[in-house]
């Protein structure tokens, strides 16, 4: 038999797939690690742990973008390239760190607006 020709070679990896869901981890690992520093270390205020959750915010979409990235690829392969579940969950996950983000970056908002009239 011949040699495997580009068509009919086996799925390629969807790395922009694998790159949202792990954006969208890191966005969602973010808030959890600065509200242990600011619980842990003494230097760390929980309105210091906050502010490192608004990075949520952009690895959240930056995830959302990777998502996207990976669904037109999909798209544009027919399917070859795979990975639709995966896009699918870093999507979905990627929203999630986004919203915690954006929360986030409200309630500093209201702290600051108060601290200032208050």
């Amino acid at each position: 038999m011949d040699a495997l020709t580009r068509s009919s070679s086996a799925r390629a990896r969807n790395d922009a797939a694998r790159a949202s869901v792990a954006c969208a981890l890191l966005g969602l690992l973010l808030p959890v690690a600065g509200y242990v520093a600011a619980r842990q270390l003494k230097d760390v205020t929980i309105v210091q742990g906050t502010e490192a959750t608004c990075g949520s915010a952009l690895l959240g979409l930056l995830a959302l973008l990777m998502a996207r990235k990976a669904e037109l690829r999909i798209e544009r392969t027919l399917g070859r390239a795979g990975g639709a579940g995966v896009a699918r969950a870093g999507k979905l996950l990627g929203l999630l760190a986004l919203c915690i983000g954006l929360t986030a970056a409200l309630a500093l908002g209201f702290y600051a607006l108060l601290n200032y009239f208050g």
